[in-house]
Parts: C-alpha cells; structure tokens; sequence
C-alpha cells in the first residue's frame, strides 16, 4: 500500500507487532526532568496524554532502572512500588485516549555524578575513562558540574546490571505499559560498551565487536524471557558522537546490532516490537549549532544499510522536518519516524502535520527545569489560539 498525494504514508495505518497503528508519528523519548523526587505525578500524566492520539505511539523520557542509574535530577524511575503506582496514572491517561505507551529503560552509566549514586560512590560503566569537563552533569539544584569519574564494573557484576534492566521491565508491565524499549543510544551505559572509544576492557565484554555486543545481547535476552520479545524495542545512535561517546566504525557497529538482534528474533520465532535508531541528522541538535553538520547522503547511507539489515519494524529519528519524514517512509528507509522538539511544543502535532498548520516554537530555557506547567504543559493546542508561530 503506498500513499496518495493527499494522503502520505506517513499519514496511513501501519501494523506494529500487535498493535494497530492509525499513523507512522511517534512521540520520542525527551527527558525533561518534572518527575519530583523521581515519582511520575499528575503533571506528567497531562503532558502524555495531550500528545496521544487513537492509534498513535508514544515512548516515555528515559525511565530509570535502578538506584545506580540515574544522571540527572527529577527524572522518573520504574524500580520501586511507588514508581510503579505513580506510572499507572500516566499509562491510564494515555490509554484512556486510545494510544500506544512504551516505557524507554535507561541506566546513564558513566554519563552521572556521585551525588546520584548510593553512599557516593562512583558511577558504574565499562570503563574508568571519563567524561570530559567539555561536558556538564545539571546538579540537583540545576548547576552544572563535572561529570564523575566512573569505575568500571567487573566482570561478575555485570549479570546484576542486566537483571535490574529485566526487573524494571517487569515493573513496566505491571504499571500498564505495552513494552519497553531498551535504551542503548546517546552515550548511556548500553553505548559505552557497545563503541570502542570508551569500552577498553579484556573481559567478555570487551575488545572483539561480538563482546562489546554482549552486554546489550544478553539484556535484551534477559527481557525476552520475562515479558515476550514482542514487547521489547532498542533504541541505538551508532553513528552519534555525544559525551565522549563514539566508534571508530559506527555502521559496522550498527550493523552488527541487527545481526545480534535478528538472532534473538530467530530464537524466540518472534519478532521485537522495533528497532528505533538516531540518525546523523541528529547530531547538531545534540551537540549544539557549532557541531559538524552530517550530509543528508550520509544520514540515508546509513537508514539504507541498517534498515535492509534488520528484519522488523523500524523507527527513524533526529532533526526531521515534515517533508523529510514523508520522504524516508515513502522511499522505504523508515517504518515510522519520531519527533522530539517539535512534539513537546505541540500537543496537537499529529494534526497540525496533517492540516499543514503553523507550530508552536519550543522554548529551550524551560525544557529541563522542575516547573510543571512552564514549557511543558502550558503549549497551546491549535484551536486554543488565535495564530500558530511557525517553529525555525
């Protein structure tokens, strides 16, 4: 089925796992930091459901795993009963509007301070290299600090990093979410093993491409086992070079992700639920204005050979325009594209995409303050204002 000119593919219904879609728009995972002392609240719960549609996909701020995990203040968590309780509220209000709800599980390894860790201590990653003073970790009271140096887990405590990703899928499950996506982009500690500039280890989980894939594999299996592949998404930025984070052979790397993942699929004769990969056109809007901008070759180069080289659904992200979604899922290279900036400054954004209507501007000051109204529910719907200002 191919879209009309009235109609773009991006626009029609697209079949994902079990779940029927009505459009191919998803809400990206933002963190934006307004779950106080960790709890999803009645504020997060709004926010969600203004941007769900019938039929239509969302993934939640990244969602933390553990008490190791977190790098970053007021940012929600899936571990304890009380997080759990708090979710329940927002799956329900989202639910209630008819969309789609996926939990993004992430532990931010190294990319932390030890004011987030137990007793003080240094954050865990593959490796003790830190991040550079280049980049800032947002203190507790919104200053910015040096990120930590981190200490490197050992072999044997690996396994209990991956059953606290198995755990909080299982929380997940139980809070009311349809599945979960693995969170191993963007420099977080599933990334740090997977590139080769930050995982020097000797272990089974380093050195050899197969080993730094382990880590991930075995996560991913772990999940499997627990809730169903057909439950279970990742989330991978091979091609992305943030907080110090990057491979000397990213579509290599990428590449040997879908094979991993292909084989888990092959085992357990089921599907995951998507593969949801950032791509280059990402990277100024991550690293800021001054960041070598990528080619759009480059950034279809690398949707092309990743997309032929997983076997199931597959999300695009990163610095999309309307056009440039329709063209990547009319050319093939995208099951589904999902919107960041765009979706948070409007509420109505499926809509407004649809009708061609003007967009609210985002408003970069408020996206990670505690405040549960300012930037993050007081952007307008179309038919609450007068005149729409068309987002740069």
């Amino acid at each position: 089925m191919t879209g009309s000119v009235e109609t773009p593919l991006l626009f029609s219904p697209y079949q994902l796992g079990r779940f029927q879609l009505s459009h191919r728009v998803v809400l990206a995972p933002l963190t934006r930091n307004r779950a106080i002392g960790g709890i999803p609240n009645e504020a997060m719960a709004k926010h969600y459901s203004d941007r769900a549609t019938e039929g239509g996909l969302l993934i939640t701020e990244a969602t933390v795993i553990s008490p190791t995990a977190a790098g970053a203040p007021r940012v929600p968590g899936v571990y304890t009963e009380e997080q759990i309780e708090g979710w329940k509220q927002v799956t329900d209000a989202v639910h209630a509007k008819g969309g789609i709800f996926i939990c993004q599980l992430w532990h931010a390894g190294r990319a932390s301070h030890t004011v987030y860790q137990p007793g003080g201590a240094a954050p865990i990653s593959s490796s003790i290299t830190p991040i550079s003073s280049r980049w800032k970790a947002q203190m507790p009271d919104d200053s910015f600090e040096n990120y930590s140096v981190p200490r490197a887990l050992e072999t044997s405590e690996v396994p209990g990093v991956v059953e606290d990703f198995r755990q909080a899928a299982v929380n997940a499950i139980k809070a009311g979410f349809d599945g979960i996506e693995v969170h191993g982009a963007q420099s977080y500690l599933i990334d740090q093993f997977l590139k080769d500039n930050v995982n020097d280890r000797t272990d089974a989980y380093g050195g050899s491409l197969d080993n730094r894939c382990k880590f991930l594999v075995d996560t991913v299996n772990a999940i499997a086992s627990s809730i169903g592949p057909e439950k279970i998404a990742l989330r991978i930025s091979p091609v992305v070079d943030y907080l110090d984070t990057v491979d000397s052979h990213p579509l290599a790397l990428g590449l040997a992700v879908c094979e991993k993942l292909n084989k888990i699929q092959e085992d357990f004769g089921s599907k995951l639920l998507y593969l949801h990969v950032t791509q280059p056109r990402a990277i100024p809007l991550i690293m800021g204005a001054d960041a070598p901008k990528p080619s759009e070759d480059e950034g279809i180069l690398l949707l092309k050979h990743l997309r032929k080289a997983y076997q199931g659904s597959f999300i695009s992200s990163g610095g999309y325009t309307k056009q440039t979604a329709i063209d990547d899922v009319a050319h093939g290279f995208s099951d589904l594209v999902s919107f960041g900036r765009l979706f948070l400054a409007n509420p109505d954004f499926v809509e407004r995409l649809k009708l061609d209507l003007p967009l609210n501007k985002y408003r970069r000051e408020y996206f990670y303050t505690g405040d549960p109204v300012l930037g993050y529910n007081d952007y307008p719907f179309w038919d609450e204002k007068e005149e729409g200002v068309l987002a740069k």
